[in-house]
């Protein structure tokens, strides 16, 4: 497989970082539009399997996602310049917001909102179309795609999501065995068995150092790095799930205001990119020192390094484990589970959030036409949705 620079790949994600709005699991179209079907860096297969394991993985997973085709592609330098490339251009916006440019939350109001909102369900639609017809080409993973939906709109929440993979896995095993056994796609990992390890000794060290260190040193830099730290490693799900545990982190010690906490969250639904980047705002905005720039800088790394340790140490196990058939049988049913989670997100909460009106629907088809058939470039769908409904009440007005 070819190898790509550090400036390629940071100029790939870049522009990802730039356009791709519509929280996680949008972010996963996107990707799947940029490295399966334009780029073709990955094979579906590959880009599924890749998807199933960060799911399972603490953290965000579309970020984890972006982290490990950019190794894939990069070696190490490639890995941080997808996490540098699709985070950066968040993470300074909330820091702005942070330091009060009010202008960038006015700037997109609620109309311009809603149609960012509403492109975030044609782009997962076109996801989920494009995996279910080459990850669910017969009635067996297709019926697994439909029980991974029902079970995660029974079981809302991350312990869904993880219960509809492991049964998407056992019943491949049990049920997809016979299936042919094909070589399993290449995805060079450019990390060896011994980094692996210890990548992943750091995780758990840091996991539990961190608190100990706190609360002996009684640094307010340390207990930043602490907490943020914290929200990166235990959260399953990533995107809004971080939330609650990261207002209890800086709200209750009194770090930061409710209202300022909510006022960063509102901004954080405007803009590109992943919603860990929250962290960022935070940083600036707590009260005690390091705070600003510093504060933005510690917060935003301390939360995306559980990711890189995790992707890290886990990858050139999977890599590995993926080869055997068995595996192979076991990944068959976690991939049909992953379509039918990508299905399950489109009602809820991408759907149920985005179409509230006629209109609204009008403009999520018009988008899913131009994404899917058009062929139109994603951050091209996703601005003239912004406009169709930032000039909406004006047309309306003028009409009237």
């Amino acid at each position: 497989m070819a190898r790509d620079s550090f400036w390629t790949i940071l100029g790939v994600f870049l522009r990802l970082g730039l356009t791709s709005f519509g929280g996680p699991i949008a972010h996963l179209g996107y990707f799947r539009e940029e490295f399966v079907v334009r780029r073709k860096w990955l094979e579906e297969a590959v880009y599924a399997d890749l998807v199933a394991l960060c799911q399972f993985l603490p953290g965000p997973a579309s970020s984890q996602v972006g982290l490990s085709i950019g190794l894939s592609r990069g070696g190490l330098p490639g890995a941080f310049a997808a996490w540098l490339g699709f985070t950066l251009p968040s993470a300074i916006a909330l820091v702005l917001f942070a330091y009060g440019v009010e202008a960038l939350g006015t700037a997109a109001g609620a109309t311009w909102l809603q149609g960012l909102k509403i492109v975030a369900v044609a782009v997962v639609a076109q996801a989920v179309w494009g995996m279910a017809r080459s990850l669910c080409p017969d009635r067996d993973r297709a019926t697994l795609a439909v029980a991974g939906t029902l079970m995660v709109i029974a079981i809302p929440g991350a312990v869904g999501q993880i219960a509809a993979i492991v049964m998407g896995g056992l019943a491949g095993w049990l049920w997809l065995g016979a299936g042919e056994t094909k070589e399993a796609s290449d995805l060079p990992i450019a990390i060896s068995r011994g980094l692996a390890k210890a990548c992943l000794a750091a995780f758990f060290l840091l996991l539990a150092g961190l608190p100990l260190l706190a609360a002996l040193t009684d640094s307010q830099a340390v207990a930043l790095v602490d907490a943020f730290y914290r929200a990166g490693s235990l959260v399953f799900g990533g995107g809004h799930v971080v939330l609650p545990l990261l207002e209890a982190s800086v709200v209750a010690p009194g770090w930061l205001s409710q209202d300022d906490f909510l006022a960063g969250y509102g901004a954080a639904q405007a803009v590109p990119g992943p919603l860990f980047t929250f962290s960022a705002y935070l940083g600036a905005m707590l009260g005690p020192a390091p705070t600003g720039v510093a504060g933005a800088v510690l917060a935003l790394l301390a939360i995306f390094v559980p990711s890189f340790l995790l992707v890290f140490g886990t990858l050139p196990y999977w890599a590995a484990l993926r080869t055997y058939p068995a595996a192979q049988a076991v990944l068959r049913g976690v991939n049909a589970a992953v379509v039918g989670l990508l299905l399950a997100a489109l009602y809820d909460p991408v759907w149920t959030s985005a179409i509230t009106s006629p209109a609204d629907f009008a403009l999520a088809i018009t988008a899913f036409l131009l994404l899917v058939f058009w062929r139109v470039p994603p951050w091209l769908v996703v601005i003239l949705s912004a406009l169709a409904a930032g000039l909406a009440p004006l047309a309306a007005a003028a009409i009237g």
